[in-house]
């Protein structure tokens, strides 16, 4: 039985920082598209009228969107809003007449978790939950047991099959392209397990710091910022075993499977990081123990994967922003040479530019048998995508596609594997900006052979 599309679409935050940054110019895209014709309603506490509201859409689109005049025009045609407390019933019987006829809205919560509560609860007190799907923004807790929690708030109105939780990384068309990459070509299967791979790297650099924002990331770091996420993400597309079938359900299975195979993190495998500077930054504490780098190491204990380790690291201040996979083979016997050769490896290039790479050795020109490292390029691109992640999201959420979402196992399950290193369990090491985090990284958390630090754009 096909699920029915969404037949409004409510966001709460509407005047908020996302809601103008991201929010707007990816309601625009779906216009341009055709995937979005229903009403969508605004709720917040503002003081605005609905003039005002279309006035900020216009001006978020402007400065953030693709220039599109009648597309914005149709989403302004769309528009409604509910200005009102959060903690008011009032506004919820305000936002149950703005609905109308509607009988299955989409609820999207770009709000602080603290506030996921009181709006749920509402929504089931109105009636707006009735038939509703609930679009949840992250981050979804902040270890296990806060998770647990805010799946009980979440699973009071509404059923698991109608709650979206929404990372954005999973939008990425990069990050889909490893699936796509893996499932799509015959040859990888055959090497693809620990009988050819060694070792599987994964970094996501980023060479700025946390841009005014030391307030919020005092109270995430970088394991619950990126590492218990969005690379996470990576790691289970890298990972996971082929799905039964492509629904949303078959693959998000097999995701879970492999966070499942993966023992909690042991704090001798996990080197924490903060870059000098960082004390100084407005909103962090002078003495701040929160790190703004992780490197670990883990193991996935599958038939696949027993045996290869798998190295993460993320951090802020280091010399590129890049993210991207290496996954080094074993080594072939040296029958050309007296020494070992080169590894072979495959890379996976996410941002900022798309590539996927074979590492080779090719034989020199000459009589000698004697060879070079050649990197085979199998395709590269500009990062930038022709949709965006959140248009991607919104519009599979509002159709009834939870592929690219997180489940409730799959999101306490990720907790579990993080959770003995969160806090303060490991020593924290300061690293200068622009270097590749502490040294202390290479004698605790490296991968055979060592890291593979990524370049810059291709």
């Amino acid at each position: 039985m096909t699920a029915p599309h969404s037949d409004a679409l409510v966001f709460f935050g509407a005047t908020g920082d996302l809601a103008y940054k991201k929010i707007f110019p990816a309601l625009q895209s779906m216009v341009r598209r055709g995937r979005l014709a229903v009403p969508v309603i605004g709720v917040a506490k503002a003081g605005w009228g609905l003039e005002q509201f279309k006035a900020r859409a216009r001006d978020s689109v402007e400065k953030h969107g693709v220039r599109d005049p009648q597309a914005l025009d149709r989403l302004c045609s769309l528009l409604r809003y509910v200005d009102g407390d959060y903690a008011d019933f009032a506004t919820f019987q305000a936002l149950r007449r703005e609905l109308g006829s509607a009988e299955h809205p989409a609820h999207y919560l770009a709000i602080p978790p603290v506030l996921f509560g009181p709006v749920v609860d509402q929504l089931g007190k109105s009636s707006c939950a009735r038939g509703a799907r609930l679009i949840v923004e992250k981050p979804f807790g902040r270890d296990l047991a806060s998770a647990r929690e805010l799946n009980r708030i979440l699973l009071r109105n509404f059923d698991e099959s109608s709650i979206f939780r929404i990372d954005h990384y999973l939008g990425k068309t990069p990050v889909q392209n490893l699936l796509y990459f893996r499932f799509s070509n015959s040859f990888m299967e055959p090497i693809w397990n620990r009988y050819h791979v060694k070792s599987v790297q994964i970094t996501m650099a980023e060479s700025f710091g946390v841009q005014g924002r030391g307030l919020f990331y005092e109270e995430v770091g970088a394991l619950r910022d990126v590492v218990e996420n969005h690379l996470f993400q990576v790691l289970s597309n890298l990972a996971m075993e082929p799905p039964a079938g492509t629904d949303s359900e078959a693959v998000r299975d097999e995701k879970v499977k492999v966070l499942r195979a993966i023992p909690a993190l042991d704090p001798g495998c996990v080197v924490r990081g903060q870059f000098r500077g960082y004390r100084k930054e407005k909103g962090v504490a002078p003495d701040s123990q929160v790190e703004t780098f992780a490197a670990l190491r883990l193991e996935i204990h599958s038939w696949r994967w027993k045996g290869v380790p798998f190295f993460i690291r993320a951090g802020k201040c280091l010399p590129v922003s890049a993210t991207e996979v290496i996954a080094r083979l074993r080594r072939p016997p040296a029958i050309y040479s007296a020494t070992p050769l080169p590894p072979n490896y495959i890379r996976f290039r996410i941002n900022p530019d798309v590539a996927i790479a074979l590492g080779t050795m090719v034989m020199n020109p000459g009589d000698v048998l004697t060879g070079s490292p050649v990197e085979l390029l199998a395709c590269q691109r500009s990062a930038s995508e022709k949709v965006d992640p959140y248009e991607r999201l919104l519009a599979d959420a509002m159709k009834g596609d939870a592929t690219l979402f997180a489940r409730e196992d799959y999101v306490e399950e990720a907790w579990r594997i993080v959770g003995p290193v969160l806090g303060h369990v490991t020593p924290l090491s300061e690293y200068d900006c622009g270097t590749w985090g502490p040294p202390e990284m290479e004698q605790t958390v490296a991968p055979p052979g060592g890291w593979v630090d990524p370049e810059g754009a291709c």
